[in-house]
């Protein structure tokens, strides 16, 4: 799953991808948005805020919705020179590192916010978790070439209306020149925005629960994903 990559990926491989890292982004992105109102991983929703709340004079909630876009690309920033610097040494088995990385940091913004009172967790929380899902989108999409994207799924929905148009005209001649509908692809985004969704339902119910135990909980499945990567 986190060895091969690009047009040498299998379906099964990309659907585990899927399955596996968009329900742990699922996860946390709710979890930070039950915490503190903030999507860690939604930027489309966080740009909006930021014209939003500066027209409307906002500016300390602007601020924030700007922060986390920036550590949103920093995240990315940082894995993809990861995987650049680890493939020169390690081959496509880097993505396995990067995938370490997420759960390390996790770790790291478990503790450090464990200590900390209301509302400061919840603030810093959502801010280790944008800079985290950035790290895993990153190396989600480069080792997919874009077919998995797993911290949102606004390009997946669309994706979905695409391929369900093509199911629609199927009947359309050869000689169209048109892509023809793949029913492997559609099934990929379906499960992708149904594991995000799951994901999602599991991490608000957790959080509720367990709170800052959730991320010591994704750490763990994400170590587990990335171990068998390694060994090889």
């Amino acid at each position: 799953m986190l060895v091969h990559e690009g047009e040498t990926r299998s379906p099964a491989a990309d659907r585990a991808l899927a399955l596996s890292l968009a329900g742990v982004a699922g996860a946390l992105n709710t979890a930070g948005f039950y915490a503190v109102g903030l999507y860690a991983s939604n930027m489309t929703g966080n740009v909006s805020a930021i014209s939003d709340r500066t027209g409307t004079g906002d500016l300390i909630l602007a601020a924030q919705a700007c922060l986390l876009v920036v550590l949103f690309v920093l995240g990315a920033t940082t894995s993809t020179l990861m995987i650049r610097r680890r493939r020169r040494k390690a081959g496509p088995g880097a993505y396995a590192y990067s995938v370490c990385a997420e759960a390390l940091l996790l770790v790291a913004v478990g503790l450090l916010v464990l200590p900390l009172a209301e509302p400061v967790r919840s603030h810093t929380l959502v801010l280790g978790l944008s800079f985290i899902l950035g790290l895993q989108n990153a190396a989600v999409t480069k080792i997919s070439e874009a077919r998995v994207r797993t911290t949102h799924v606004t390009g997946m929905i669309t994706d979905i209306g695409i391929e369900l148009a093509r199911w629609l005209d199927r009947d359309a001649s050869a000689s169209d020149r048109l892509k023809p509908h793949d029913p492997v692809r559609l099934r990929l985004y379906l499960l992708t925005v149904g594991a995000f969704l799951g994901g999602g339902l599991v991490g608000v119910v957790a959080y509720r629960l367990v709170g800052v135990a959730l991320l010591f909980a994704a750490a763990a499945i994400l170590a587990c994903l990335a171990l068998p990567a390694l060994r090889r």
